[in-house]
């Protein structure tokens, strides 16, 4: 392999902290005490932990050499699709972090409150105007949560016409969590079969669309990075039919300033602020999933929800229809602060450009691999783009070693075998802010990687090579992890 950015380097062992410990050993030192001692129960002590003794410098060096092996959005491109690995710009981290706001305490009442009152209460109108629907909820903390808001809000909504419906529709292409979401309130998921262009057909909407069907849950663009060009007829089949439209919001960096779902049939809307506002993904937490709903759905969001009366900001749970509370307090707030800085210092044009630049980034890499890796649909592409394995099924090399060995050549893998609908898949999403440069550095990565599974099969069947960490059995370290010390 070529040598490339990211490939060579110094990588340094590192032993636990319990290993590396020795008795006497104190980084830090505390004061005398100038009042008597009191003894303490005798439940509060005994043994303590084993903890091993270290001075400072060894803590500070061992964390910041853990630190060198870690990969993310600031060390360099992550493909992943279907996750929008966004950069987050560094202004929104200052502007969280001003004392007013990074300080603030839930529970303040809201006359000490109102700067993150009003900016809730912006941030709300902010993300109505750009899903073009009339009502947000910033309270759930992520998207699956946010769906299952979603979901929670279809519910009351037909069991306010009094009548509750069991099913729901969940396209072969939509989000992976839909139907969990949708079976946690009690719905039935029924499977709709996408057609042979990787879009959804009407007319199969319309033959599964029944009495007992709450609504459909579309993901658009779909998870093969593909708009739902069939949208506007789809949501009028499902309403003419008593049942509402939920949008799963997880694909909008394709479409902000372009397509505006609430103006093409979507009544109900989830957005992940991690994917499309670039603030932090978290590893886990925390997030934030807004939901956005047409005008006479607005009734059924969580309480409490954030008013003006009187030129003050408040916080009401004045809506008796309202589904409850899904998180404690109001949301997480830093996460909504990043995502307000983000709207405001991007603008109406710069939020655009961002979707296109995501497309046009997406479809380059589509351009330039699609002679290697077979397209699961030969048509351009939204922000992210879908190969199968078709072309490396005669050399016996899976896509999980083709995204082995790319970890070798300095780079992230890519989404692997999702969607299930396409056999191995390989999903990229570039998002909009890589250059030409990195792009191409990643394509030809891509590209020696498939070569070499022609050509020396084996380098992938061993891959990563050069990691600090090679080949796991990732379901075993997840079912027992090693929790040494």
């Amino acid at each position: 392999m070529s040598e490339a950015l990211g490939t060579t380097g110094l990588i340094l062992n590192e032993p636990l902290l319990w290993e590396r410990g020795k008795k006497g050993r104190c980084g830090f030192s505390m004061p005398v005490g100038d009042v008597p001692a009191s003894p303490l129960p005798a439940e509060l002590t005994g043994d303590g932990p084993d903890f091993p003794d270290l001075s400072e410098i060894e803590v500070v060096r061992h964390y910041t050499r853990l630190s060198t092996w870690n990969f993310g959005v600031d060390t360099g491109l992550s493909p992943l699709g279907s996750c929008t690995m966004k950069y987050n710009p560094k202004i929104n981290e200052k502007l969280a972090g001003l004392r007013g706001f990074a300080g603030a305490h839930p529970l303040l009442p809201s006359e000490f409150s109102q700067g993150a009152l009003r900016l809730m209460f912006d941030l709300e109108r902010f993300l109505a105007e750009i899903t073009g629907l009339d009502a947000v909820t910033l309270q759930p903390a992520a998207g699956a949560q946010g769906e299952l808001t979603g979901m929670l809000i279809v519910h009351a909504y037909h069991r306010s016409r009094g009548r509750q419906r069991t099913k729901i529709l969940i396209p072969d292409t939509a989000h992976g969590t839909n139907p969990a979401s949708a079976a946690l309130c009690g719905y039935l998921p029924v499977p709709v079969p996408s057609g042979p262009d990787g879009i959804l057909l009407p007319k199969v909407v319309a033959g599964l669309m029944d009495g007992e069907t709450a609504g459909i849950m579309i993901t658009n663009p779909n998870t093969l990075g593909l708009f739902e060009e069939n949208i506007r007829e789809i949501a009028r089949i499902v309403h003419d039919r008593g049942g509402l439209v939920y949008g799963d919001g997880a694909n909008m960096n394709a479409v902000l300033g372009v397509v505006r779902p609430g103006e093409i049939g979507v009544d109900i809307l989830h957005m992940n602020l991690h994917k499309t506002f670039s603030t932090p993904h978290g590893g886990g937490g925390p997030g934030a999933g807004p939901v956005a709903v047409r005008k006479d759905l607005a009734r059924f969001l969580p309480v409490p929800r954030v008013v003006e009366r009187n030129g003050m900001s408040e916080l009401s749970e004045d809506f008796p229809e309202s589904v409850g509370r899904v998180l404690a307090f109001h949301g997480h707030f830093g996460i909504l602060l990043r995502a307000y800085a983000y709207i405001l210092s991007m603008g109406p044009d710069g939020l655009k450009a961002a979707s296109r630049l995501a497309v046009l980034n997406a479809n380059y890499v589509r351009e330039r691999l699609k002679d290697v890796l077979h397209p699961a649909f030969d048509r351009p592409c939204m922000h992210e783009c879908v190969f199968s394995d078709r072309n490396q099924q005669g050399t016996g090399i899976t896509t999980l070693e083709m995204a082995k060995r790319l970890i070798d050549y300095g780079y992230h893998p890519p989404t692997i075998y999702f969607p299930l609908v396409v056999h191995g898949a390989i999903m990229i999403e570039p998002t909009e802010t890589e250059t030409k440069e990195d792009l191409d550095g990643f394509i030809e990565a891509f590209r020696s990687v498939v070569r070499e599974a022609s050509e020396n099969p084996g380098v992938l069947r061993e891959a990563p090579a050069r990691c600090k960490v090679r080949r796991l059995d990732e379901t075993a370290a997840a079912r027992n992890p090693c929790l040494a010390g």
